[in-house]
């Protein structure tokens, strides 16, 4: 089957990122400017490797949580043999736990205190370990909402202490706006990444009124929403992410 031009240099692109997740030669015109690799997050079910590779992605952030009350998605948790697919295509994974959201059948799960922390890290790390995940790579714990000072300090920041806890700092990431990655960085309960200058910070569009933390490893530039849809990937809309670090906590990279 004869593939176009336009397909093969995105495949081309998503395989250099995966050697390194460095910044890979944009393929337009040689005075292009580099272009970032990207992951896709998603959890309505699992996207076949080849689909994402044909997309052009380097890889995914997939859930090391369960789904909610009165839901099923099919992308939650990751599963051994998914990322084992995942994995022999190439493509790179990378873990992030979110049970609750606002609204949700669940609360927040950084609603939940200390011992929700604790709670979640050993879901997280159980699942996590169980789906293949490299025992040094961190978990992205979700704080997916518009927090101020005074919330990350009386209720989210316990709620990190909790996990650190039971996995310890340097395997703790978070996702979150600006603000929120800012305040883990200075208060020390996510960790370092091998590429100088990064922390755990996966930092979402949202809330960060178009600043980028220059600490993050990864940005998650298009949410899917029902006012402005993200990219189709194998069937299913999906939210997509730069990667702004060679380490952006990719289990490959941290055996």
């Amino acid at each position: 089957m004869r593939i176009s031009r336009r397909d093969a240099l995105r495949c081309a692109t998503a395989a250099s990122a995966l050697a390194g997740l460095s910044a890979v030669t944009g393929a337009r015109a040689p005075s292009a400017a580099a272009a970032a690799p990207t992951l896709i997050d998603y959890a309505m079910r699992q996207i076949p490797a080849q689909d994402i590779r044909a997309a052009g992605h380097a890889g995914v952030i997939n859930y090391v949580s369960t789904s909610r009350p009165g839901s099923s998605f099919g992308a939650k948790p990751i599963t051994l043999p998914y990322a084992k697919s995942l994995s022999s295509s190439g493509l790179v994974i990378v873990s992030n736990y979110q049970y609750g959201k606002p609204g949700g059948t669940a609360p927040s799960d950084f609603t939940r205190g200390y011992a929700g922390g604790v709670a979640d890290a050993r879901t997280g790390w159980q699942l996590h370990s169980a789906a293949g995940g490299g025992q040094s790579a961190p978990i992205f714990f979700s704080v997916d909402d518009d927090i101020d000072r005074e919330a990350w300090n009386t209720v989210v920041l316990p709620w990190f202490r909790g996990i650190n806890s039971v996995i310890g700092v340097q395997r703790t990431g978070i996702y979150g706006g600006i603000k929120a990655c800012q305040w883990a960085a200075a208060d020390g309960v996510i960790g370092r990444s091998r590429s100088p200058g990064r922390v755990w910070a996966w930092q979402t569009r949202s809330w960060s009124g178009g600043q980028i933390y220059p600490a993050a490893v990864l940005y998650q530039r298009i949410i899917d929403t029902a006012s402005n849809p993200g990219p189709v990937v194998g069937g299913i809309r999906v939210d997509v992410n730069d990667v702004l670090a060679q380490d952006c906590g990719q289990w490959n990279f941290h055996p």
